[in-house]
């Protein structure tokens, strides 16, 4: 927890860094009241979401996969930061590296993805960015959208904790439905899971 009795929370990203940015301006709105991002980690350095984090003055870390020798270096590495930065709670945010049992065990249920679909439909395994889109417009689904979830060991396999549905549109490509997915559906839910999760494990800490 922070010093002001929030819950403590760790943002982990790869990329551009779109989701983190919509948790950082629903804290600055007032949205989020429960949660404070105290660390943002990226598995590459060149991230642009690390310059996000950077501008809202938030703390920041990179681990890349390919700086070390095993999966268990890679993820001892990443513990080392979180538990460094006393983080209560993990929103994978755009994450493009699995987390193995021995780390997603030791945070059972603290630990938040987004996926961009309506799981069980295109999830798991290969499913990610715009694949998982390409899978939607060739499957002819006329809906899909965006699910918040608690992440285990399997990819996309976690108890479901909130899911918001997306038109697919005529002339859609993949590129005009993820950007659709994100702005009527990933930005919106995650904020709003950050939120409830945070507030559950406070309370929880509270009792």
């Amino acid at each position: 927890m922070t010093a002001d009795g929030k819950v403590a929370v760790a943002v982990f990203v790869t990329g551009g860094g779109t989701n983190l940015q919509a948790i950082i301006d629903a804290a600055a709105s007032g949205k989020i009241t429960s949660a404070e991002i105290s660390l943002v980690l990226s598995s590459r350095g060149d991230a642009y979401a690390l310059e996000r984090a950077k501008k809202a003055g938030i703390p920041t870390a990179v681990c890349e996969r390919s700086s070390f020798d095993s999966q268990s270096a890679f993820e001892a590495a990443i513990l080392g930061e979180v538990e460094a930065h006393g983080i209560d709670m993990i929103v994978l945010a755009g994450f493009m590296s699995i987390l193995s049992r021995d780390f997603t065990s030791r945070f059972p249920e603290r630990i938040l993805n987004v996926h961009p679909s309506l799981i069980p439909r295109h999830s798991g395994k290969g499913y990610y960015g715009l694949r998982v889109h390409e899978s939607v417009l060739a499957s002819g689904d006329k809906v899909t959208g965006a699910t918040v979830h608690f992440v285990n060991e399997i990819p996309d396999g976690g108890r479901i904790i909130s899911q918001k549905e997306v038109a697919v549109l005529p002339g859609d490509t993949p590129e005009t439905l993820q950007k659709r997915v994100m702005r009527e559906a990933e930005w919106i839910l995650l904020p709003e899971a950050v939120e409830t999760v945070a507030r559950e494990i406070a309370g929880g800490n509270k009792r």
